[in-house]
């Protein structure tokens, strides 16, 4: 059975919160081990870490603040953020970035927020998980400044254009890529795209629990998604790559413990 890692899983504050065991249990028995469990701010970051030490080696998380909680930085978060990033369950900053699309955080903010972020990320020589949705220009301008300094940048649930994707991947960003791409109605161009993302830099997510994969037959019950579906993912988008299964799950793998500077644990 081929090794996975779900490099964004919303265990926290979602509908997947009540029955964390059985999805950990779950998705294991898929292959799909250890998580990453996102931080989306610091109270919740804090909370990350707590539960990952309750599954050593199952359960891993980021650090950080997500532009819908900029507005809740203040002089003191950087402080908080950095004693948070000593903790050895957390393997990246994040999530931050830019999200133009709900703007529950006015710009400013989270343009100020994202800055501390990668300043914080450039410091401490951890990688970086971002979020960007309907900000490119301003996400790209900003990460442009910062990416010669920062250990690792990945853009997780991209869902962008082909001129997007290729000025990510110029500036060696690594794609983290969803469920989205399973979507007939939304995901064409998505799918259209993922041939042409380096092998290199292409990690595979859930997103759980949201973005369930449309085209699952036979179709879950629940609406939720969840990190044992990610088998079912990974061969969707290898299948539009023309590439073997397992020899895409193996890269995507290898790539998830490179870029999380995590040990090989599931051979």
């Amino acid at each position: 059975m081929s090794s996975y890692i779900d490099i964004a899983v919303n265990l926290l504050g979602s509908a997947l919160e009540p029955d964390i065991t059985q999805i950990i249990q779950a998705a294991a028995d898929q292959g799909v081990s250890p998580l990453i469990v996102i931080g989306s701010d610091l109270s919740e970051s804090a909370a990350a870490i707590q539960l990952c030490q309750q599954y050593p080696k199952q359960l891993y998380c980021t650090a950080g603040v997500h532009p819908h909680h900029a507005s809740e930085w203040q002089t003191n978060s950087k402080q908080t953020l950095i004693d948070l990033c000593q903790a050895s369950q957390v393997v990246a900053v994040g999530e931050c970035g830019l999200d133009y699309n709900r703007d529950f955080s006015p710009r400013p903010a989270q343009r100020q927020a994202f800055i501390a972020q990668l300043e914080l990320a450039i410091d401490l020589q951890k990688p970086v998980l971002m979020h960007e949705r309907d900000a490119h220009s301003d996400f790209l301008s900003i990460v442009s400044e910062y990416r010669p300094h920062l250990r690792g940048a990945l853009l997780h649930c991209f869902t962008g254009s082909q001129a997007q994707m290729e000025a990510y991947i110029d500036l060696d960003l690594h794609l983290g890529i969803t469920g989205w791409v399973c979507d007939e109605r939304r995901g064409q161009e998505l799918a259209a795209l993922v041939p042409f993302i380096p092998k290199d830099r292409l990690l595979v997510e859930t997103d759980s629990p949201y973005l369930l994969p449309r085209s699952m037959r036979p179709k879950p019950k629940s609406s939720k998604n969840k990190p044992e579906y990610l088998p079912y993912i990974a061969q969707y988008i290898a299948n539009l790559r023309g590439e073997d299964p397992a020899e895409f799950a193996k890269q995507c793998y290898q790539n998830s413990l490179a870029f999380f500077n995590l040990s090989q644990q599931n051979g």
